[in-house]
């Protein structure tokens, strides 16, 4: 560390730099790392501490402080006037918002993409997106006002998760890397760096060549520190983005999950570091759908995969001596209330793959990109969830420090006496206050839940193709009676169920009514209330809730 200060001729300075404590790191055999897909932070952990408080965990009484999701989170959906505030999801399965570079700065601050950070766009960006794949792709998802950005999730869905990051250690002021979405993300992961990208490499017509810079694997490789990647399908590394995979015996240490993770376990061979990709292709990765044909990735299913992985390390002889990190990629295009943080710029290396002829946020009409942090990876992405797993990690333990995932790759460097791959790796806290190297708090592992599998999946939301419609129509007939018809703005792939509340007086209101798979709406009913009276219906599928009102004739 350098320390620049001016003094006169007669002035002198001490200064004391405080170094990591590394002591115990050696304990650590085993660094082990996965990241799931598309989720974030208030998304998925916001409700944390309503878990501790009804479960008795010490965080609900010892004065734990956590950044907890607010009561009154909330966006404006496209229309200017619809309030959305942050609601329980009721459904394992979700449509996709968009996390891309554009989105990811419109939900910065809809209104003033360069602004103050409100966190108010999520639900408008994710309004705007459709169908990419299947019979409907091109046509709007049936929650076509994006109210699932407002969705979270809590134990009643994701027990496992909830138990864990409660157990162990977590952190609310942890972040992905960049504000985009899947694949520079993952390329910061592996490299510390995208090389200038804010988006996904495209082949048009051609591929170009992969990325030059250094991955931690190659790194490791130099230091003779052994490492594999553990794939869950045959979908193809993200270390395929890189140069280095094409250098010798490095497709070697590219092997399927099963049986070779839990091969490695049962003898004792584990590498010194281990990634393992999701099942990006099989649905286990917890990737929000983008075909609403085949209503998509179960986070119940991804959850209950991921417990296998984490479980078999806690039952294996390699427990003693590993750290499992489990992150997820960024945040998905969910609501999260906390503004991405400062941070360095890895290389310098401006973006420099920006639709410019489609008047990308970021660049001016001759090109040039847009001077402020968010434009120049300078900051990071949106919170997303951690779960630190060791025998070392601190019981019941919150970080406040701000670190992007990045910091996984400091942590490597530290333990293995590598060299920083970049300026944005080099730049992350080390993580070695969730451990305790001394006390060894977990080194008998808890016995943590199964995860839950039963809920359900369901897609569907109420809409409509009728302009000034949204899918709860309630029309007066005279006489204090109104009929009432509920609409998906396009057929349902499924058998559904429409919950229904409506405002008091109101006689006649069934709880629920079915809509047919098929189908693009309930059967009408008819309610009565007097004459008069203003009433509102509120249609529920899957926790997204659209109301509509009428004043009874």
């Amino acid at each position: 560390m350098t320390c620049m200060v001016a003094l006169n001729s007669d002035q002198t300075v001490a200064a004391t730099f405080a170094q990591p404590n590394t002591q115990g790191m050696a304990g650590i055999q085993h660094i082990i790392f996965m990241l799931q897909e598309n989720r974030s932070f208030d998304h998925y952990f916001g409700h944390l501490p309503g878990y501790w408080a009804a479960n008795n965990f010490p965080q609900a009484r010892n004065g734990t402080t956590f950044d907890a999701e607010p009561a009154n989170g909330s966006n404006l959906e496209t229309d200017g006037i619809t309030k959305v505030t942050a609601f329980p999801l009721t459904t394992k399965c979700v449509e996709n918002p968009s996390p891309s570079w554009n989105e990811d700065h419109i939900d910065y601050n809809w209104h003033n993409n360069f602004g103050p950070y409100l966190g108010d766009g999520f639900v408008h960006t994710a309004s705007g997106e459709k169908n990419v794949a299947g019979g409907f792709a091109g046509m709007p998802y049936y929650d076509q006002f994006g109210q699932r950005a407002m969705g979270f999730y809590t134990d009643s869905t994701l027990n496992y998760y909830y138990f864990m990051a409660s157990t162990f250690g977590t952190s609310d002021r942890w972040f992905s890397p960049v504000l985009s979405r899947t694949e520079p993300n993952r390329m910061y992961l592996l490299a510390g760096t995208s090389d200038g990208h804010g988006y996904p490499i495209t082949c048009n017509p051609t591929c170009p060549p992969p990325l030059p810079s250094e991955t931690i694997f190659e790194a490791l490789d130099k230091a003779g520190i052994s490492w594999k990647i553990y794939k869950t399908d045959t979908s193809p590394s993200f270390l395929g983005l890189f140069s280095y995979i094409s250098a010798p015996g490095v497709q070697a240490k590219i092997v399927p999950v099963n049986p070779n993770y839990f091969n490695d376990l049962a003898a004792g061979t584990l590498p010194q570091v281990a990634m393992i990709e999701a099942g990006y292709g099989n649905g286990l990765d917890e990737h929000p759908t983008g075909d609403d044909t085949k209503p998509g990735t179960d986070i119940q299913k991804g959850a209950a995969y991921v417990s296998t992985l984490i479980n078999g390390l806690m039952k294996s002889s390699s427990w003693s001596s590993s750290v499992f990190i489990l992150s997820w990629d960024e945040g998905g295009g969910f609501y999260d209330h906390v503004s991405p943080q400062p941070e360095p710029s890895p290389d310098g290396i401006l973006p420099n793959d920006l639709h410019v002829a489609q008047g990308d946020i970021c660049t001016s009409p001759d090109g040039s990109i847009n001077s402020d942090p968010t434009c120049r990876f300078e900051t990071t992405g949106y919170r997303v969830p951690l779960i630190v797993v060791s025998p070392f990690s601190k019981k019941n333990f919150v970080s406040h420090t701000v670190r992007d995932y990045t910091a996984i790759l400091k942590l490597i460097e530290m333990r293995f006496g590598l060299a920083n791959l970049t300026a944005r790796d080099a730049a992350q806290p080390d993580m070695l206050e969730f451990f305790d190297f001394t006390n060894v708090p977990w080194r008998t592992p808890p016995t943590p839940p199964a995860q839950l599998t039963s809920g359900s999946c369901v897609i569907e939301a109420l809409g409509s193709t009728v302009a000034g419609s949204n899918g709860v129509n309630i029309t007066p007939i005279g006489g204090g009676q109104a009929t009432v018809s509920l609409t998906l703005n396009k057929a349902g792939v499924q058998d559904v169920t429409v919950k229904l509340s409506g405002s008091p007086g109101i006689s006649g209101l069934p709880s629920s009514v079915p809509i047919p798979a098929g189908s693009t709406a309930a059967t009408p009913f008819t309610i009565s209330a007097p004459s008069g009276t203003v009433v509102t219906i509120t249609g529920s599928i899957g926790g997204i809730a659209v109301s509509g009102s009428a004043t009874m004739q």
